[in-house]
């Protein structure tokens, strides 16, 4: 039974959710601000599911030696050591669509707050002040909203705005003109957005390209007048150049729910009567909260028991329908990695995988992943798919995939590739009818080979005495074949085996083979099937 740990305050609900799925959950919702304490138990854990307060480190991953899955209750995962993850073969998954319309509403409420000074109006009114005249505010009717970012939560900001007959200007690099007429929007640069919007929303994660959007430089180019709402993250606005012009009356008013520094303690923005601030609010409604736990536990329970990946971001998503489809042709991409990477002595500098047919329209990701896994626990028998991408990228291994229609007998088959200084090697594999993965073309000749987790490869010149001394020597050794298939390309030239055997093959055994003087290369396999 899987082990999961919540070191985070979630719901009972998200708990229970674990225990009725079959995984065994220890629910310590204050550990994770006792980060000795954590990392002296993780080792027993297959899962973590956190929110915000634990802080997984690289350090706190080197305890983890049986963690498979961390789930993070919620979109933001700057608490989480992605790329150490990665290497250690642990997947990060997160909820990035349970707090959605939560966030979008409250940078909706926060736009309606400084268009209408209402914090202030309230505060004076709490005071017994009567000062309709003070609190002048403006309509968002016929306004321009410019939205930076029109991905999950940006676009339910689009759709809110539209319904408040807003005119929205959208600036995304990987907003498409399709997606854009799609939902509504006019698609501009950076430049245009900043010179047209009455109002300025931002809706992008923080990322090295994200940081400081709204510069010195680029606030500058604002228009006179303009409002600013950061609901997303903070480090995306320059706080001390927006808070010169906010003094100035260039930005007339800002609403921040999110600053560089949290818990934000202080700020150039605190105290200026033309800023509505909030805690980092945006996920904060009771719906939201149960809503990203719920889903943590699905997505969470749904890997450990299924092998299903949702939400994952440093691995392909498979769905759990995916899953029952594609497990067969997932370990048969893992057996191709493996077999090429068993063949190969020097190192790989590029891997060329062809999907036909129905391999085609699955998940390629997933299966380069276990294609590019396999091939790189030949070397590193820690490796999974989520770290041997990463292994890869670090060895400089390029990967090239391609896909075909239907050619041949096969409804569809995998073909991989390795590329090394002085050769290229190639295996082929499909998956049949009774779920069985089997080899199928090995150095260009074609094969029907079952895989079992012990094998011996050969290769020799196809003359006579060549099987019988094969087989011969192999019984005298007192090894035992579960199945032996034969290939070649033409009479009197290139020919191999490949056996299945019971038990892995003694080294006394393989020096026989080669003291025969009758083949080109001996070679003993192991695979996990």
């Amino acid at each position: 039974m899987p082990k999961v740990l919540v070191s985070d305050k979630l719901s009972e609900t998200a708990v229970q959710i674990f225990r009725d799925r079959g995984v065994e959950v220890d629910y310590l919702p204050d550990l994770g601000k006792d980060k000795d304490k954590l990392a002296e138990i993780i080792g027993q854990y297959d899962g973590l599911a956190i929110r915000s307060a634990t802080k997984v480190t690289e350090k706190l991953l080197a305890h983890a030696t049986n963690l498979k899955v961390i789930g993070r209750a919620g979109i933001g995962v700057d608490n989480v050591d992605i790329p150490a993850a990665s290497k250690k073969g642990v997947i990060v998954m997160n909820t990035p669509f349970g707090n959605s319309v939560t966030t979008a509403e409250h940078a909706i409420a926060l736009m309606f707050a400084v268009a209408r000074q209402l914090p202030e109006a309230s505060l004076s009114t709490h005071q017994g002040k009567w000062e309709k005249n003070r609190f002048m505010g403006v309509e968002v009717f016929n306004k321009t909203l410019g939205i930076i970012g029109a991905g999950n939560i940006g676009s339910i900001v689009i759709d809110r705005a539209l319904g408040l007959r807003m005119k929205v200007l959208a600036y995304d690099p990987f907003l498409s003109e399709e997606r854009a007429l799609e939902l509504g929007v006019k698609k501009v640069e950076l430049d245009e957005l900043l010179a047209k919007a009455d109002f300025i929303t931002l809706h992008v994660p923080l990322t090295d390209k994200t940081r400081n959007v709204l510069s010195r430089e680029n606030l500058a180019k604002t228009k006179k007048g303009v409002r600013i709402i950061n609901a997303a993250r903070g480090g995306l606005i320059d706080e001390e150049a927006l808070a010169e012009l906010l003094k100035s009356g260039h930005v007339a008013g800002a609403a921040l729910d999110v600053f560089a520094t949290e818990p934000a303690t202080e700020s150039p923005l605190f105290g200026l009567p033309n800023v509505v601030v909030t805690p980092h609010l945006g996920a904060s409604t009771n719906e939201a909260q149960e809503n990203v736990a719920l889903q943590v536990a699905e997505q969470m329970s749904d890997y450990l028991l299924t092998g299903a990946v949702q939400n994952a971001l440093n691995m392909p998503s498979v769905t759990a329908e995916e899953a029952a489809i594609m497990g067969p042709w997932i370990k048969l991409a893992g057996f191709l990695g493996s077999f090429v990477g068993q063949m190969t002595d020097e190192p790989i500098r590029a891997v060329n995988i062809l999907y036909d047919g129905v391999a085609g329209e699955m998940n390629l990701n997933a299966l380069n992943a276990s294609v590019i896994a396999g091939m790189m626990k030949v070397v590193n028998p820690d490796v999974n798919m989520v770290s041997a991408p990463v292994v890869a990228k670090e060895r400089g291994v390029q990967i090239a995939t391609t896909h075909q229609d239907k050619q041949g007998i096969f409804d569809g088959y995998i073909k991989v590739t390795v590329v090394t200084e002085t050769r290229e090697r190639s295996v082929a594999g499909t998956v049949f009818s009774d779920g069985k993965p089997r080899f199928i073309q090995i150095r260009g000749i074609n094969v029907d080979a079952e895989i079992g987790a012990n094998m011996l490869y050969t290769r020799n010149r196809d003359i006579p005495g060549v099987i019988g001394a094969l087989g011969m020597t192999l019984g005298e050794m007192g090894v035992n074949i579960a199945n032996f298939t034969l290939g070649r390309t033409k009479l009197g030239e290139d020919a191999i085996a490949i056996l299945y055997l019971d038990e892995p093959i003694k080294p006394e055994a393989l020096a026989a083979l080669e003291k025969t003087g009758k083949f080109l290369q001996v070679r003993p396999m192991r695979f996990e099937v």
